[in-house]
């Protein structure tokens, strides 16, 4: 690692349209050094949701790391050392309204074939919980992916509002959820449930409880604006700049 002190910085931490298996047949790499490099990625994506794509892909090799892994744990680092000043900016003025993002890569890995979710909770306009996750089954469509990570994020946001309502700072009127997915967001206004939505009936019901509840309110977000792409897919520079600046992250030593 002390051998990219001098390396080229990058704009992205990953690759597009990269898809990393096990890679068998490449070359072996120190696996103490990968598994030392991922553990403090991990730390550091605590505070830049901008990397936290390229390190849930990365940790899953750490077992077994080979030199492709280990060159786009390199181009991550790259990336950092482009943007050191860059981290989550807290508005004084951003007020307590929470918004939430979802959405879902569905099919995206390449071994399992088990779509990725990622969800995003913004309070007063600045990221205050994130998360990117490998769906535990394999999704039959991209509606039922998108549905898998409303409900999870659902569940993030049911637990925000209790930690807000115990500090005195209760949301007034439901979570807006933004998803651009047309299907999920019918299925979950709508009761009647039919053959295609069985294998995700749990929850269905649980979303439509929480819509009828008035505590979360499903809203259609244009994909170029989906915030939550930031943990679901590796995106080029300038999608990547726009939507971290609409998720609240900034860079210090960026020109103004």
């Amino acid at each position: 690692m002390l051998a990219l002190t001098g390396c080229r910085p990058s704009t992205f931490p990953m690759e597009q349209n990269l898809k990393l298996d096990k890679c068998d047949k490449a070359a072996c790499v120190d696996g103490n050094q990968y598994r030392r490099l991922i553990g403090k990625l991990l730390y550091l994506q605590a505070t830049r949701p901008d990397i936290t794509y390229a390190v849930n892909i990365l940790s899953q090799f750490v077992s077994d790391p080979r030199q492709p892994h280990m060159d786009a744990a390199n181009r991550v680092l790259c990336y950092l050392k482009g943007t050191p000043g860059q981290g989550i900016l807290i508005p004084r003025d951003g007020g307590t309204n929470l918004l939430a993002y979802c959405d879902s890569d569905w099919l995206g890995c390449p071994m399992t074939r088990r779509s990725r979710t990622g969800y995003l909770l913004l309070l007063g306009g600045a990221p205050v919980s994130w998360k990117t996750k490998k769906q535990s089954v394999v999704s039959k469509s991209s509606a039922e992916a998108e549905y898998r990570a409303m409900s999870n994020a659902v569940s993030e946001i049911l637990w925000m509002r209790w930690l807000l309502g115990e500090l005195d700072m209760a949301p007034v009127g439901p979570t807006a959820l933004f998803c651009d997915n047309q299907a999920a967001r019918h299925i979950a206004n709508n009761p009647v449930f039919h053959e295609r939505t069985k294998h995700v009936e749990m929850d269905c019901y649980f979303v439509r409880e929480r819509v009828d509840s008035m505590e979360i309110c499903p809203m259609p977000i244009a994909t170029k604006d989906q915030i939550a792409d930031v943990l679901t897919k590796a995106l080029g520079a300038n999608s990547l700049r726009f939507l971290l600046y609409k998720l609240g992250a900034r860079n210090l030593h960026a020109p103004t």
